[in-house]
């Protein structure tokens, strides 16, 4: 008789939690905190709040594992998704489906978001790349303010072997960097700013149709 196999998950526990800096991670001029990871919910999401600056957006990317919803605490983005594209502000939520290839652009002096994103684990790859935050600020607000250097301490300078080694722990993640011929193709509209109204554009033969 074969021998019996428990596959019961671990029993969830209760919590609350807020951002500190024991949850946070400065990288690429951003701040996250993990508010719920694969350990705590196991595996069904990742959670995470997110602090960002125009010109640290990442670049057009698609997952074949994760879906993500991303809900604007304040703020406003464009989101490029295949060859549709909607204006997010304050208060507002956009729903990312794996497979579909997308990129966002901060249309604000700083976007502050909750995301969302199942199944979790992705977490894992992000703790290879990042830093511990110092403080629960941007690094770049940190840098502008800072009159010793120190802030410099913690955030990766990331030379071409830093971003190649990026690229590849993505990857092992099921997450794939766009190469610049498919940003073109796969997402027509991209980077073009939107206007207020329509609030959706759909790229139609090279044109853009409001919604």
């Amino acid at each position: 008789m074969k021998g019996h196999v428990n596959n019961t998950l671990p029993e969830l526990q209760a919590f609350k939690r807020a951002p500190s800096l024991g949850l946070s991670q400065w990288e690429n001029g951003n701040l996250t905190t993990n508010l719920a990871e694969k350990k705590d919910t196991n595996g069904a999401f990742f959670l995470v709040e997110a602090m960002l600056a125009p010109g640290t957006e990442p670049p057009p990317h698609v997952h074949s594992r994760e879906d993500e919803l991303f809900y604007a605490l304040e703020g406003e983005l464009d989101v490029y998704v295949g060859e549709e594209a909607f204006k997010v502000e304050t208060g507002e939520c956009i729903f990312l489906p794996r497979f579909k290839p997308h990129a966002f652009v901060i249309r604000s002096p700083r976007l502050h978001v909750l995301a969302l994103i199942t199944p979790a684990g992705l977490e894992e790859a992000f703790r290879s790349i990042d830093s511990p935050a110092q403080s629960l600020e941007l690094p770049t607000a940190m840098l502008a303010n800072s009159t010793d250097g120190k802030a410099l301490q913690g955030i990766k300078q990331l030379n071409s072997e830093d971003l190649r080694q990026t690229v590849q722990v993505l990857s092992e993640y099921g997450v794939r960097i766009l190469a610049r011929d498919e940003i073109a193709h796969q997402l027509p509209l991209y980077p073009r700013p939107l206007p207020s109204n329509p609030r959706k554009l759909v790229a139609e033969s090279n044109v853009a149709v409001g919604l």
